[in-house]
């Protein structure tokens, strides 16, 4: 079940594996792993993670000085909120919503919340703003810790999208229950399945980052880009067609080990070491490290005995990270909603192909092209009415019906994606985009120029 706890990557303390009997053998990693990042049952929770970039309120494109940053967040440390307020690196400030037992619970927890820090915010002349990827500032660190210095590090072996994501990219993260043991459309397999494949669907409604450093990328999402370009070990989705716990206690042994903590002093950062060569040294690691090991992988689904949906970039206006909530917690907790998402994306599949997410062609379409894909669209039509048919029975009230029907109305039926309306904004005009199907594709992109970030 869905579950509260505090993230152990936010934590700065060093665990003493000194003791003989808190190091982890390989078998032990796989037994744990199997058994805490998969916790059947009937759907019962869910969960919200919302993160923002701070701007100025009188020229939002201008970078917060650090001083107004640190007392800004001094400030809302102060706030009673029901959410959990973190900071991340280059200064995004995330809210991560208690387990809530309804759809509604979640999202009036969430709004009372994201109020308080809005006015608090107001009083100093800053604000929140709801972009995948900043779109006119470069990566500046906020946070200089032991474990940023660490993951910079770590990252910046693989090229500059590392920064990009640690600094000035934001998401909205949906949290699920891992679902039943038992087979059928709330079956966990089902449910990991179901992730992979209606995650591409996500990622191209919601693409909200077209942009970075005052220029076009190429990509509707960005930041979904970073992800893809990133150390693949790290961020990429396990094995396609495993047994869900098989394949990630697998992954979590196979992928690299980010950083050795130290007590005092810089952390190591070592090269090509795995955690299973880790269980193997003459220095094994300890459950502690485990823990932590599980914090530094970015799949694009996270099971840490709920399912973390991590597709999503951060949406614009105050609410809108309420329809890409309201809209997953009905495809996956609805039955019938369920079923049909599955039969939908299951065609899908093919065009995956054998390579996880998102580095498959179909991930890559859905970041470059978002809507304007005709099999996405297609895919996403079906899905969002799926969804709003559902969401009554969820017990959603007629405003989040409405901001559902306005998305649908607004960018699905039109094969466009938030994103699509900042670029229209800075062209003056809304010129309606779509690919011929018959355009050939190439490793998963249409021929066009990539323009990177």
């Amino acid at each position: 079940m869905l579950e509260s706890q505090e993230d152990p990557y936010m934590s700065d303390s060093v665990s003493d594996c000194t003791e003989s009997h808190s190091v982890v053998t390989e078998a032990e990693v796989d037994a744990l792993v199997r058994g805490i990042c998969f916790k059947t049952g009937p759907p019962r929770y869910l969960g919200v993670e919302v993160e923002w970039l701070v701007h100025e309120l009188r020229q939002p494109r201008l970078p917060v000085p650090s001083a107004r940053l640190e007392a800004a967040y001094a400030a809302l440390r102060t706030l009673p909120l029901r959410s959990a307020l973190t900071v991340e690196p280059g200064g995004q400030l995330e809210l991560s919503s208690a387990p809530a037992a309804s759809l509604m619970e979640c999202i009036g927890s969430v709004s009372a919340d994201l109020d308080a820090v809005r006015a608090t915010l107001r009083a100093a002349g800053l604000g929140l703003i709801g972009y995948g990827q900043d779109p006119w500032n470069p990566p500046r660190r906020f946070l200089h810790e032991p474990r940023y210095d660490a993951m910079e590090h770590c990252l910046d072996r693989a090229g500059p999208e590392g920064r990009a994501m640690m600094c000035t990219s934001a998401s909205v993260q949906v949290c699920l229950d891992a679902g039943y043991e038992e087979p059928g459309p709330l079956g966990h397999g089902r449910r990991w399945w179901l992730a992979h494949q209606l995650g591409a669907v996500l990622v191209a409604a919601f693409a909200h980052s077209p942009m970075a450093r005052g220029r076009r990328t190429g990509w509707l999402s960005t930041r979904q880009s970073l992800w893809t370009a990133m150390d693949p070990g790290r961020t990429d989705a396990p094995t396609p067609g495993v047994e869900p716990r098989a394949a990630w206690a697998r992954h979590v042994l196979d992928s690299p080990v980010m950083c050795v903590r130290a007590s005092s002093g810089p952390w190591d950062v070592p090269e090509n070491m795995t955690f299973r060569d880790w269980t193997r040294s003459g220095s094994p690691p300890c459950k502690e490290d485990l823990d932590y090991h599980l914090t530094t992988l970015f799949p694009p689904v996270r099971p840490r005995g709920h399912l973390e949906l991590r597709m999503i970039d951060a949406q614009p206006g105050d609410d809108g990270w309420i329809v890409p909530l309201a809209v997953t917690a009905a495809l996956f907790d609805d039955p019938d909603a369920a079923e049909t998402a599955y039969r939908t994306v299951k065609p899908l599949a093919e065009r995956a192909g054998p390579l996880a997410a998102p580095r498959n062609p179909l991930w890559r379409d859905a970041a470059r092209f978002g809507l304007a894909d005709p099999e996405l669209r297609e895919a996403a039509t079906v899905c969002f009415a799926a969804a709003a048919e559902a969401l009554p029975r969820l017990g959603a009230t007629t405003d989040v019906l409405d901001a559902v029907a306005e998305f649908i109305e607004r960018y699905v039926a039109r094969g466009r994606c938030p994103a699509d309306d900042l670029l229209s904004s800075l062209q003056g005009h809304s010129p309606a985009r779509t690919l011929d199907p018959s355009h050939s594709r190439s490793n998963g992109q249409f021929h066009g120029k990539d323009i990177r970030t």
